[in-house]
This record gives C-alpha cells, sequence and structure tokens, in this order.
C-alpha cells in the first residue's frame, strides 16, 4: 500500500491567528482539509493518516465525515516536536501495515501539491528506499555572519553560496515504512531525535543515510505566513475560473 501521513500538529504561530492555519478557512473549507483531498483523489494512495493536535482529533474526524474522506484509516494524537509527530505517526501503524508499504509524510499546511509530484516520489522510493521532493534554487544566496552574537550583530555576509550545489526540499518525502521505523527507533535509542533541526532529513543526514530527490514544484509551498493564505485563496480561485472554462 502507498499511505499518505499528514502531519497537522503544528501551531503556525507566524500566521498570526487564534487557532492553528491548517484549520484556517479559505473560501469556506480548511485548509487541511484541501489537503487531504489532494490524496484522497489521487488512484496511487491507499489509505491516508492524519497526525494532529490532541484538542483536534474529534475535529478531524468530523471533518472526515463531512468531506467523505474514504481514504482516511487513522486520526493519530501528535507529540510536542516534529519528530515525536511524525515517530507517533510511524509507530502507530506498526502491524498495521507491511514493512514493504510506502509511507508519504506530507505537511498539513501544503495543499498545493499536485498529483505528479506524488506518483515521482512513489516511484523514486520503490526503486531507492526513499525520495524527497525537492526542486532546484533559483535565488540568490549567501552566509549569514554576524559579528558577535545573533541578537546583537551586524547581520551580514561575505560570502555566497553557489546555487547550483543548492536542492530546496519540500514535502512529502517517500520512505519504505520499515526504512523509516527502524530511523526512528534508532534515533531514540541513541538519544539524537530532538538533537538536530527538526526534520526527519536533517535526521538522516545526521545518521549518515543518503536522501534521493524526487521531482518537486515551485508552487508546493508551506502555509507559513499570513500571506500565503491570501495566494492559496488565488490559486484556488485560479483554479476553480479554469474548471469553468473547462480546462
Amino acid at each position: 500500500m502507498n499511505i499518505a501521513v499528514i502531519l497537522a500538529g503544528g501551531i503556525g504561530s507566524r500566521v498570526g491567528s487564534e487557532i492553528p492555519k491548517q484549520f484556517i478557512e479559505v473560501l469556506g473549507k480548511p485548509v487541511l482539509a484541501y489537503t487531504i483531498d489532494i490524496f484522497q483523489q489521487s488512484p496511487e494512495i491507499d489509505a491516508i493518516e492524519v497526525v494532529c493536535l490532541s484538542s483536534y482529533l474529534t475535529y478531524v474526524s468530523t471533518m472526515k465525515e463531512e468531506y467523505n474522506f474514504t481514504k482516511l484509516r487513522w486520526i493519530t494524537e501528535g507529540g510536542s516536536t516534529f519528530q515525536e509527530s511524525v515517530y507517533n505517526g510511524v509507530k502507530y501503524l506498526e502491524n498495521k501495515i507491511d514493512d514493504n508499504d510506502i509511507l508519504l509524510i506530507h505537511f498539513g499546511a501544503s495543499p498545493f501539491i499536485e498529483d505528479d509530484i506524488i506518483s515521482d516520489a512513489i516511484r523514486v522510493c520503490r526503486d531507492k528506499g526513499n525520495a524527497i521532493s525537492s526542486t532546484d534554487f533559483y535565488l540568490l544566496s549567501g552566509f549569514k555572519e554576524y559579528t558577535t552574537s545573533v541578537e546583537d550583530s551586524d547581520n551580514f555576509s561575505a560570502k555566497y553560496i553557489d546555487r547550483d550545489t543548492i536542492a530546496c526540499m519540500s514535502t512529502p518525502h517517500a520512505f519504505n515504512y520499515k526504512f523509516i521505523r527502524d530511523l526512528y527507533d534508532e534515533a531514540i535509542s541513541s538519544g539524537i531525535i530532538d538533537t538536530v533541526e527538526p526534520h526527519t532529513t536533517t535526521l538522516m543526514y545526521k545518521m549518515g543515510k543518503k536522501i534521493f530527490f524526487s521531482k518537486g514544484s515551485q508552487t508546493n509551498i508551506k502555509i507559513t505566513r499570513k500571506e500565503d493564505l491570501d495566494l492559496f485563496e488565488g490559486y484556488i480561485l485560479m483554479k476553480q475560473r479554469r474548471e469553468m472554462r473547462g480546462g
């Protein structure tokens, strides 16, 4: 099976909303519902797990019924950190799925994903054991440097980064189930689970694992700030207009 694990446990304070960003409504529908619906409609996804804040477990269950998310089989409580939430989601599936099944871990606040990104992640993961959606880096870049500390500094750069050596990584992250389960079990037993920057990819680097890239998109952004919500609303309206025109 191919299982989408959708992470919806963050608070998203940078959006400036009283409710977590993944539950903010855009055109009358929660951001998370848009994200789930993409995987619901994907012919390559067999089942969905949502990992969310404990206070929103009932809300997600209600959402499942309201939007008829028939593939949403598991709603799991997240942890206090990103790594803990991923681990909870992975371990909850133990003895429920097969070792060779593929997990696609995706942010609930990333509703811009398209079917071709999902398909390529599955393809690369089947061949290599993991797949991280990525794109080339197009912006100018430089190393940040500080004269004293981050808080009290001139905040300057004297060196550039060759952008041809940089890949911009996003979700989904696709993994063979046994690989990702064993990775987190080892990270916890060795005590490094939350000692690195909070992403599975960083944990893999720390543990000496090789990452393989799959197709990404510049539009596949994660909603982080209020203006991202405005972009998403415009994106939905544009898609609706194209559908009305028949293409």
